[in-house]
C-alpha cells in the first residue's frame, strides 16, 4: 500500500453517463441497515439510481440483509476489514464496471436516514462554478442529531496550529465562532446559506464524476478518519470546493467516536498524520504540541477518550486495526 494513496488502478474510468451510484461501506452494520434501505427511495426521490455496499468482512450477517432487502444492489466483499476508504474505492470500483459508468456518487454512512429529495438537490448542486472561482465537486447535507431536531457542525476548516491551539485553551466549540482559532464551523449563518467550506464530515456526500476521475482513489492509508478530510482537501487542490447544500437535510445516529477511547485516540492520531503530509517538520511539530495539550487538559478533567489519545500523542502504541 502507497503511503499517500492506494496502489490499485483507478477505479474511476468508469464514470460517465449512468446512474447515481449509492455507495455504502458496512462493518457489521445488520443493526442500522434495514432503516437505511427503507430511506433510500424517498432521499433519492427523482433519480436514477444504484447501491453498491461494499462490506468489509462482517460477522452479524450485514450481507445477508444486503440481499434479502435490496436484492439489486451490487454487493462487494473485501475479504477482510480493509477500512473505510478500501471500502469507498472498492464500491466505485464495482459501479465503475456498469455499462455506461456512473454520472456521480453518493458516498453514505449506513446509519444516515436522508429526508425527502436530498439526493436530488446534493446531485444538483455538484458542477457549478462558485463566483470566487471553483467548481462544486463534493456536496452535503444539514445533519441533525438521532432527535431530528439538533443540528450537527459539521463543516470544517483546515487544521492550523493557531486553530488547534485556539481548541486547546478555549474549546472546538466556543473557539469555532473565530475562523482563526477553530477547525469547527459553528456560526449558524454558515448553516443557513450556499456555505464552501474547507471539507466536511463525511457521513453523506456527493461527488461529481468530474471531482472522482480527476482526484482518483481514496487514500486507502488512513485507516478511519481523515480519509474524507484529505480527499476533501485533495479536491480543493485540483480546483473542486465543498460546499453546503442547506435545502438538503438527513439524520445522522452518530459514530462511536464520541464514547470510544480507541476510535477517538485514532482520531486525533490520524488529525496529526494528516497535518504532517501537507506541512514542514517546525509547524507539525507545534501542530501535534497543541493537540497534545488539547487532549491532555481534557484528560484531566476526566475524559476517558482524551486520555487515550494523549497517550497515543506522547508516543504510546498508536491505535490502529479494526475498532
Amino acid at each position: 500500500m502507497s503511503s499517500r494513496r492506494s496502489a490499485s488502478p483507478d477505479p474511476l474510468a468508469g464514470t460517465g453517463s449512468g446512474p447515481v451510484a449509492v455507495l455504502v461501506v458496512t462493518w457489521n452494520s445488520a443493526e442500522v441497515l434495514p432503516e437505511f434501505l427503507a430511506s433510500l427511495p424517498k432521499g433519492m426521490a427523482g433519480l436514477d439510481w444504484r447501491l453498491v455496499v461494499a462490506d468489509n468482512d462482517s460477522a452479524d450477517g450485514t450481507v445477508e440483509v444486503v440481499r434479502s432487502l435490496a436484492p439489486d444492489a451490487t454487493v462487494v466483499q473485501t475479504g477482510r476489514n480493509a477500512g473505510y476508504a478500501a471500502g469507498v474505492n472498492a464500491a466505485l470500483a464495482a459501479a465503475a464496471g456498469w455499462e455506461g459508468g456512473f454520472r456521480a456518487a453518493l458516498v453514505c454512512n449506513p446509519d444516515v436516514r436522508m429526508r425527502e429529495g436530498c439526493a436530488g438537490l446534493l446531485v444538483d448542486a455538484l458542477g457549478e462554478v462558485r463566483p470566487g472561482g471553483g467548481r462544486v465537486g463534493i456536496s452535503v447535507p444539514l445533519l441533525y442529531e438521532e432527535d431530528g431536531r439538533t443540528l450537527l457542525h459539521s463543516l470544517r476548516r483546515e487544521s492550523s496550529v493557531t486553530r488547534a491551539l485556539g481548541e486547546a485553551v478555549i474549546g472546538n466549540r466556543r473557539a469555532g465562532r473565530f475562523p482563526h482559532w477553530s477547525e469547527l464551523v459553528t456560526d449558524p449563518a454558515a448553516y443557513g446559506r450556499e456555505t464552501v467550506a474547507d471539507w466536511a464530515t463525511g457521513a453523506l456526500m456527493a461527488l461529481s464524476g468530474e471531482c472522482l476521475a480527476a482526484c482518483g482513489p481514496w487514500d486507502e492509508s488512513f485507516f478511519l478518519y481523515s480519509e474524507e478530510t484529505e480527499y476533501c482537501l485533495r479536491a480543493r487542490d485540483l480546483g473542486f470546493v465543498t460546499r453546503l447544500e442547506p435545502s438538503a437535510s438527513a439524520t445522522h445516529l452518530g459514530g462511536d467516536s464520541r464514547v470510544s477511547p480507541r476510535l477517538w485516540s485514532l482520531l486525533t492520531v490520524n488529525r496529526v498524520r494528516l497535518f504532517r503530509r501537507r506541512h514542514g517538520l517546525a509547524a507539525t511539530t507545534a501542530f501535534r504540541a497543541a493537540v497534545l495539550l488539547r487532549e491532555s487538559s481534557r484528560a484531566v478533567l476526566g475524559r476517558p477518550a482524551s486520555l487515550a489519545a494523549a497517550r497515543a500523542l506522547a508516543g504510546r502504541p498508536a491505535p490502529h486495526g479494526a475498532p
